[in-house]
């Protein structure tokens, strides 16, 4: 049984001189597969260098190259051009992190703006090279379905760390989204996302802990995954075998 993290940050200080103890803890709850993406263009080169850990018979760090929306406002003209440079030189490459955030800092309308336009460049770049993107999105679901739709989009990815209601979910679907289902599913308050889990097809969800992040009293780790999938079965009724197959299912077919 195996188990991909489609969300974890390994090239974040907290975690990146650890690997060697973070690959033994995930290999021990059968997490194999890890989708590290970037999120400015400060941390591009150390994402792309963990791939040097990759060998012939074992691809195990997937990468994704992008802006966050909390550095919208930070970004220079010469991001995207270099950006684009990077992803031609890595063909496996997504875009991402990228997306938008309505509530964290409670951005201004200019900088709404800021990061819709960082997003769009994003998307159309993406659709450009054929690449999926990860997305980062708070309060923001409709914006981000209006900028799919603006930018004619059509390569897919992950909604990562879903945290919204069926309906949002269903809307992101709609935008050829995976659904990203976290390390918030931990949280027995977190009754939202526990509905989404219940009702969405597995067809739909992939797993993911937004390591080394998300767990107030811990540093996350991707083992953390198998936590998460044993709570999705749980609340789905059905083996753990099963989250595992079609969750894994659902990544490789990105990944192809």
């Amino acid at each position: 049984m195996h188990f991909t993290d489609s969300h974890c940050h390994l090239a974040d200080p907290a975690l990146r001189d650890r690997l060697s103890e973070i690959w033994a803890l995930a290999a021990g709850q059968g997490v194999t597969r890890f989708i590290v993406p970037a999120t400015q263009r400060s941390d591009w080169a150390e994402v792309v260098q963990l791939l040097t850990l990759n060998t012939l018979s074992d691809k195990r760090v997937h990468i994704a190259l992008g802006i966050h929306p909390w550095f919208a406002e930070n970004i220079q003209p010469q991001d995207f051009a270099g950006l684009e440079r990077l992803l031609q030189q890595h063909p496996q490459a997504w875009v991402g992190e990228t997306g938008l955030d309505f509530m964290v800092g409670r951005p201004s309308e200019m900088q709404k703006q800021q990061q819709i336009e960082a997003f769009c460049r994003q998307l159309e770049l993406a659709q450009k090279l054929k690449r999926p993107v990860i997305v980062h999105n708070v309060k923001a679901t409709a914006a981000i379905a209006e900028a799919v739709k603006q930018t004619g989009f059509t390569q897919g990815g992950i909604a990562h760390a879903f945290s919204g209601s069926v309906e949002e979910a269903q809307i992101l679907l709609r935008c050829s989204f995976k659904i990203g289902i976290g390390s918030l599913l931990l949280n027995p308050k977190a009754k939202k996302v526990r509905q989404v889990v219940a009702k969405l097809d597995l067809c739909d969800m992939v797993l993911e802990t937004d390591s080394p992040f998300m767990l107030p009293n811990e540093t996350n780790t991707p083992a953390n995954v198998r936590r998460i999938a044993e709570i999705a079965a749980e609340l789905r009724g059905v083996g753990l075998a099963e989250i595992a197959c079609k969750t894994e299912e659902n990544i490789s077919k990105l990944l192809k």
